[in-house]
């Protein structure tokens, strides 16, 4: 799953609801955000970034983190990394 809450840390403020340009989150009969969605997250980190309660965590899949660029080892000549 993309996008995780913790429902301890969050204060129902709703702002991930409001944010989410793909409509990942439902409100619940409590009115608190549940991701009901989460295979059309685009991990554009719009609810990650502007929960204030810091209750969202957005896992990143694989093929969308960063990967170094080759390094220069010894000033010498450039090693490509395998993956």
């Amino acid at each position: 799953m993309a996008v995780k809450i913790d429902y301890d840390a969050c204060t129902c403020c709703n702002i991930c609801y409001d944010r989410c340009p793909e409509d990942v989150f439902v409100l619940d009969r409590d009115k608190k955000p549940v991701v009901k969605y989460p295979y059309e997250c685009w991990y554009c980190g719009a609810c990650y970034i502007d929960c204030k309660a810091d209750a969202i965590t957005l896992e990143t899949p694989v093929f969308m983190r960063f990967v170094p660029e080759p390094y220069v080892y010894n000033q010498k000549k450039e090693i490509e990394r395998e993956y």
